[in-house]
């Protein structure tokens, strides 16, 4: 298997975004080649992106700065979660990718994640336990080393380090 055919198969929604002095729509079909614009439309749809896009003084030809600092970092945020649903990757890397954001805005990209999540295999790394509380399995870690591990709810009969650490975030 080649690099870029491994590539292909990962997609990632990082805690800081990455995005590029070039266009939404460029943006968006950076993840992969041959992207029609109504594909990069449904993907942004999908990630409830296409509103906000919608209301930009050029829409999906809207360039953006450096650092695309003329957004909002949840804005920004939704535009990678399009990406990667463009991409349709096999595998998800989800890191800490609702950190930087309020919580109206959490629960907005918490709603296009779990849309980009279904169907794949998804790697989810959240301090915020809202993040991963519906996943099929929990590897509660600390300092590398898994010290628990099942779902939300045997995790919580277990009444270990994450039933704490769940309880300190939602009691």
């Amino acid at each position: 298997m080649t690099r870029k055919e491994l590539c292909s198969r990962f997609g990632m929604v990082l805690q800081d975004t990455w995005l590029f002095e070039w266009t939404i729509e460029e943006n968006l079909a950076y993840s992969k080649d041959g992207l029609t614009h109504e594909q990069l439309v449904e993907a942004a749809r999908s990630a409830q992106a296409d509103g906000f896009i919608r209301t930009l003084l050029d829409s999906y030809n809207m360039v953006l700065s450096k650092g695309a600092e003329n957004i909002s970092q949840g804005e920004r945020q939704l535009l990678t979660i399009a990406r990667a649903i463009a991409s349709d990757p096999e595998i998800m890397i989800l890191d800490e990718a609702t950190s930087n954001v309020d919580t109206h805005t959490e629960l907005i990209i918490q709603t296009a994640m779990a849309r980009l999540m279904k169907g794949r295999t998804s790697f989810v790394i959240a301090h915020r336990l809202s993040a991963i509380r519906d996943a099929d399995m929990i590897l509660y870690m600390e300092n590398g080393d898994i010290k628990e591990a099942g779902d939300h709810d045997e995790l919580m009969k277990q009444n270990g380090k994450y039933a704490v650490l769940y309880n300190s975030q939602f009691a």
